[in-house]
């Protein structure tokens, strides 16, 4: 195991300028970020299909940051971490409890969204110890209903945006209405505001695993999620064509204790759209 030096260096608590890091486990090279004042449990962030540390909104990130450890990552395969992209969930989750374990955490929170919420998930039930407190954005259960439709879903798209020379984010995650629209145009100017040393791209192979990974969990057996005893918090918008957001409802009766924000006239990216009222929703969730 390796890792580089972060020792007498400044805290930094915005995203932005987050500094890139990398960590040596289990044959594989982790690309990081790590941002906030350290000491205490940090809140690792699991992020979406086909995303990379570049995909992170800002806004929620640097209001989590204010006054947390946080630590973002590229999983196994992703962006400039090494190594091919599992081509199921549950191995995402092994790889991401090696990058944990590898920079000396016992006890983490984590912020997850879209398939890192399906990888938190496989994360929790089978190492309810190393979770204190989870929050689920844009996601569902393993074998949720029409969670495998989400390839068609994209790749449609991922067309449209093409056609219409647009970053495939905006029609994934928003509504195409005058609420959804300039919301997405908003989001996506926020990513580009780290301007050094950013991410590498996703591949297009490693894309692909990962739909062959969300159809996967999507047909797979349900999980039991009644062994996530862990305090959660659940959000998602009312029309997340990606992940169905009844599938939100569902973690909510199946998560005890779950707490369940539903944000109108909204899509798969509804914390992007409403970041002003969730950001520190989700910070006073994850603080102490």
């Amino acid at each position: 195991m390796s890792t580089n030096d972060t020792s007498n260096r400044p805290t930094v608590t915005s995203y932005a300028l987050a500094p890139a890091r990398t960590i040596t486990a289990g044959g594989v090279t982790y690309a990081y970020r790590e941002l906030g004042p350290k000491g205490g449990i940090p809140v690792v962030f699991f992020v979406h299909l086909a995303a990379t540390l570049d995909n992170w909104d800002p806004r929620i990130v640097d209001a989590i940051a204010r006054n947390r450890h946080v630590i973002t990552f590229d999983n196994r395969g992703v962006g400039a971490s090494t190594g091919s992209v599992p081509d199921s969930v549950e191995a995402m989750a092994d790889d991401a409890y090696t990058f944990v374990k590898a920079l000396g955490f016992g006890t983490i929170d984590v912020f997850a969204f879209s398939l890192g919420g399906m990888v938190a998930q496989d994360l929790v039930v089978k190492h309810p110890e190393l979770v204190r407190k989870l929050v689920l954005t844009g996601t569902g259960p393993r074998g949720g209903r029409d969670i495998d439709k989400v390839v068609a879903t994209t790749y449609w798209d991922i067309l449209r945006a093409t056609l219409t020379r647009s970053d495939p984010k905006e029609f994934l995650f928003f509504n195409r209405n005058a609420t959804g629209k300039p919301a997405a145009k908003a989001f996506v100017e926020r990513l580009q505001e780290r301007t050094m040393d950013r991410d590498e791209d996703m591949s297009l192979k490693g894309f692909r695993t990962q739909l062959k990974a969300i159809k996967k969990y999507g047909r797979s057996a349900p999980s039991d999620l009644s062994k996530i005893t862990q305090p959660t918090l659940i959000a998602n918008g009312d029309n997340d064509r990606m992940v169905p957001s009844v599938l939100s409802e569902d973690l909510h009766r199946r998560i005890k204790d779950s707490t369940l924000i539903i944000y109108p006239d909204s899509g798969h990216g509804g914390i992007f759209q409403y970041h002003q009222e969730f950001a520190p929703v989700a910070a006073e969730f994850l603080a102490g």
